[in-house]
């Protein structure tokens, strides 16, 4: 960026003369014991390389002043927000340095020095965000220049490739493409793995009637239903038994509470006892359903 005549700031016993921009556009200090990048002075007194004090910050301000009217309307927001930062934190430290050190007995002056610190520690955590930027920029910068390209397979690598064999005819791939357009069977759902078996209590009836007319006694309950295979059969037959003792077909005896139950025919031999289809109605039901979602 060319030099720009600007008339010199005046700061105390020696002119500022008017600051130089690089060619990358950053703000250049010039002072009797620093010359160079303003990060660069920053890092200087944050390493302790330069002592704060011997600094004339005034003097930096009216040069990076002159630096913005130099640039005109192109000056850039984000570095004059830096430099108002560092700035800060400098004129913070230097006022520190400058004060004499003594014990803190002050409630205000420790929170005073508290704040400093803390300012200070946000400097250093906003020039490390500043280096990685700078590094993820200039890796973008690399990796924009360079561009895939597509090319064939290398001529060694294709020898090495089978040959292809076609083992099939215009008839089979004929055959193939009927077999893809039929239309496929409509799916079914079974759901016999979902629900149990359900059991007819007009068949377990039947099964107890028979029995008891074999016996010619009274049978235990848990003697009629030790043959069944699973609890659906158990409770089948004790809803037969209460349907035979509504129709008053069998006797029912219980000494005790949860005690041995006691079934005795008592319908006579020729007796055939109506039992309804009360419980039989869902399983009809069900059957019917599962037989439409066959369908």
């Amino acid at each position: 960026m060319p030099e720009t005549a600007q008339e010199p700031v005046q700061t105390g016993a020696e002119p500022a003369e008017p600051p130089e921009a690089a060619d990358d556009k950053r703000f250049t200090v010039r002072l009797v014991n620093f010359e160079g990048p303003f990060d660069l002075l920053l890092q200087l007194i944050s390493r302790h390389k330069l002592d704060v004090t011997e600094v004339a910050l005034s003097k930096v301000t009216d040069e990076f002043m002159a630096y913005i009217r130099a640039m005109g309307p192109d000056w850039d927001l984000d570095q004059t927000t830096e430099f108002l930062v560092v700035a800060a934190t400098l004129l913070d430290l230097k006022a520190a340095r400058l004060l004499p050190a003594a014990e803190v007995e002050d409630e205000a002056d420790l929170a005073l020095l508290e704040a400093r610190d803390l300012l200070f520690a946000r400097l250093l955590q906003y020039r490390a965000y500043k280096q990685i930027a700078d590094i993820f920029s200039g890796r973008l910068e690399s990796e924009a220049r360079r561009h895939p390209r597509t090319v064939g397979l290398e001529d060694h690598h294709a020898e090495l490739l089978p040959e292809v064999v076609i083992s099939i005819g215009p008839e089979g791939f004929a055959k193939l493409a009927v077999k893809a357009m039929q239309p496929k069977p409509r799916p079914q759902v079974y759901v016999d793995h979902i629900h149990a078996p359900l059991v007819s209590v007009r068949e377990q009836a039947g099964i107890v009637v028979e029995r008891l007319r074999e016996a010619g006694a009274a049978v235990s309950f848990r003697t009629l239903t030790e043959d069944a295979p699973d609890t659906l059969t158990v409770v089948a037959r004790f809803l037969a038994l209460l349907e035979l003792y509504r129709e008053k077909a069998v006797t029912l005896d219980q000494d005790e509470a949860l005690g041995e139950l006691l079934v005795a025919w008592c319908g006579g031999e020729g007796a055939e006892p109506v039992v309804t289809d009360e419980f039989d109605q869902e399983l009809n039901g069900t059957a019917e359903q599962e037989e439409d979602v066959r369908e």
